[in-house]
């Protein structure tokens, strides 16, 4: 199973998205091609109501502990609730590597 794969399995099982999106961003870094170690999630849930972004971000961490100890580089984490996703007009963008 692909790396992008486990984490949309554990984040499905986590947090019961409305909406989900696992990009992987590794191609936009200095890394082998076909790698899977750069990605973007982009999630939506009841869960995060009433939470701070940094709650959300170290639940999203604690979730895929494993895959950052074993090959994600860097992960890019957007969290919002139903209402947030609903007035958001973009996400926003990941920076470039500067590496």
């Amino acid at each position: 199973m692909s790396v992008a794969q486990t984490i949309t399995d554990k984040l499905n099982q986590s947090f019961t998205p409305s909406h989900l999106e696992v990009i992987n961003e590794s191609n936009r870094h200095h890394v082998p091609p076909n790698s899977e170690t750069h990605f973007k999630v982009v999630i939506v849930s009841q869960l995060f109501d009433g939470q701070r972004p940094l709650a959300r971000h170290r639940a999203v961490n604690s979730a895929l502990a494993d895959e950052l100890a074993n090959g994600v580089h860097a992960l890019s984490i957007n969290t919002y609730t139903e209402v947030e996703w609903q007035e958001l007009e973009e996400v926003p963008r990941t920076p470039n590597c500067k590496g």
